[in-house]
């Protein structure tokens, strides 16, 4: 039996096998968490939901993937999953706090806006960063300055605003840079 030797090294044709999956998989992280997400939800894991849900995780990045100016690298995923329960026990204990704030007296409230300095530079990390303090309850993000170097927020009720800008850069912005920018 004669085999023909490849032409290519092994080397280039992983390369290219990774490039082809790469161009029908653009973004497996995004659609790992689309599709989570989808389930999250609907609420209800059925197979129609859970295909459907794959479907709609794998052709949304890959329809989109052309918009996207580079792609980001989640380069530390504990530190990332540490992050995401952080953010979702701040969002549990924020509604608790409105819901009491809302409920009292409406003279007590001292809404103001803030501005966060930045030390993040990539237009992704700045994304979440602005995405995750808008989710939190009571909490917007506004507007950013033309030079990227400050997140204009409001916030319904705020004590200290020094503080609270030191807490979000802390609690939000230094995890994002060590995540996704490890610089």
């Amino acid at each position: 039996m004669n085999r023909s030797t490849p032409t290519q090294p092994a080397d280039k044709r992983h390369l290219q096998a990774a490039r082809s999956a790469r161009r029908w998989l653009p973004h497996p992280a995004l659609s790992a968490f689309m599709w989570v997400l989808w389930l999250l939800m609907v609420n209800e894991f059925s197979a129609g939901h859970i295909v459907l849900g794959a479907i709609l995780a794998w052709l949304i990045p890959f329809l989109t993937h052309s918009f996207w100016p580079e792609a980001t690298t989640l380069r530390k995923p504990l530190l990332a999953t540490r992050f995401v329960l952080l953010v979702l026990w701040d969002i549990v204990v924020a509604n608790v706090i409105l819901a009491l704030r809302v409920l009292g007296p409406m003279k007590k409230l001292q809404p103001a806006f803030m501005t966060l300095p930045l030390d993040i530079k990539e237009d992704f990390t700045i994304t979440l960063l602005a995405s995750t303090i808008s989710l939190t309850p009571g909490t917007v993000s506004a507007d950013l300055s033309a030079d990227r170097s400050a997140l204009l927020i409001h916030v319904l009720h705020v004590d200290d605003i020094d503080a609270s800008v030191t807490e979000l850069k802390q609690r939000y912005e230094t995890p994002l840079k060590e995540i996704f920018e490890c610089s």
